[in-house]
């Protein structure tokens, strides 16, 4: 049977050699290829500063954690996203207070957190998803006039840009995550950046056991050992280098599905509004007209397309139901879910299709056809 993978890393050889290469310098934990790198990242972000982590879920809890959030704080965090965002505030000992999304855009609807003020949070966390990113500036805007934090998780939103400024620069810090289905990847790995200098300082202490430089003895603050390799950044170094090339065959990719599926029946591919001024299809989305994601996923698993579900709303996970039911306490069931509707219907209706840098055009219309296909059988 015809197979199309959901994902694959795009690795060439350059890679593999610099990974190679990485071994005949005197550093293969942290070192000068991590600085260089830690340089790069910052320049795309837009930002002063940044440290590594080792991978985007700890790069929050670093963020979180530097920003003095803990013990009894709540977090805005939007219903729809992975569950590492909510696992990140859990983990500082805060508790994420679960916001909807805009169903046009599946990004968190900024209005819809009004809301949740008189629960008195002390951060909002937005998370550009896909490729996509909300209103940056308007959530910055809300932060200030609430007195809140803000952390950007742009975990998918490396390179992608609101109105010309980068992902990254617009909260208090913003953490990206370098694992292997990212646009560049170093296997695992995180980023916090920020423009924040003081900030930055409580970054270095707290990811490198308490000390600012490595080799002394003497630690002034709690710290942990939160650091990356120059292995892995010498591959990602690599893979910067073709960051641009990466970015051009992903957005072709994105065109040629939808001048594939545009006039297709009861599909419609999730595209980017005219603010997002650099736009980086992190994952192709297809969303039916009807719920109807997993009956078209196993139609295509039927044909050896692999494809993946959108994100399982944040306040049905079983591992959060207590806490979900703490922040809806004075809502019945129907409230709680009319209140998450949009993050629901997103769950029932949006699939990830096959989206890597090396798909070949055959199987993006292999895969279109037999999108079509199962309209055509069902006669939909």
């Amino acid at each position: 049977m015809r197979k199309v993978c959901q994902f694959k890393p795009y690795i060439d050889p350059d890679d593999i050699m610099s990974l190679a290469e990485s071994f005949d310098e005197n550093w293969i934990t942290e070192g000068p290829k991590s600085k260089e790198f830690t340089e790069k990242i910052c320049k795309i972000a837009g930002t002063k500063y940044g440290v590594l982590a080792p991978n985007g879920t700890l790069a929050l809890y670093l963020a979180l954690k530097a920003l003095g959030i803990g013990n009894g704080d709540k977090v805005i965090v939007p219903n729809f996203t992975f569950i590492a965002s909510a696992n990140a505030v859990e983990m500082v000992g805060a508790k994420p207070l679960f916001v909807d999304i805009d169903i046009n855009n599946l990004q968190i609807d900024i209005e819809k957190c009004h809301d949740l003020l008189g629960q008195r949070p002390k951060a909002i966390m937005p998370v550009p998803l896909y490729g996509l990113t909300p209103d940056l500036n308007k959530i910055k805007n809300f932060a200030e006039q609430n007195n809140l934090l803000m952390i950007e998780d742009s975990a998918q939103a490396l390179g992608v840009e609101w109105k010309g400024k980068p992902c990254g620069s617009f909260g208090d810090a913003a953490c990206f995550s370098f694992f292997a289905d990212k646009t560049i990847t170093t296997g695992e790995g995180g980023f916090v950046a920020t423009n924040n200098e003081e900030l930055y300082n409580k970054l270095l202490f707290l990811r490198n056991q308490g000390r600012k430089n490595r080799g002394s003895f003497v630690h002034p603050e709690i710290g942990y050992n939160f650091r990356m390799t120059d292995m892995q950044t010498s591959l990602g170094l690599n893979q910067l280098e073709k960051f641009e090339e990466i970015k051009s065959k992903k957005i072709k990719i994105f065109e040629k599905y939808c001048s594939l599926l545009d006039s297709a029946q009861g599909v419609k591919i999730l595209k980017p509004e005219k603010n997002i001024t650099s736009f980086i299809p992190f994952r192709v989305i297809l969303l039916t007209e009807k719920k109807e994601a997993k009956e078209l996923m196993d139609y295509m698993g039927a044909f050896g397309i692999e494809s993946r579900s959108a994100f399982f709303p944040l306040h049905k996970q079983p591992c959060f139901k207590t806490m979900s039911m703490t922040q809806f306490f004075h809502f019945n069931e129907f409230e709680v879910e009319a209140s998450l509707k949009n993050s629901i219907d997103a769950y029932d209706r949006a699939i990830c299709l096959p989206s890597y840098a090396s798909l070949e055009e055959k199987d993006i219309k292999y895969v279109c056809e037999t999108v079509k296909s199962f309209y055509n059988i069902n006669n939909r």
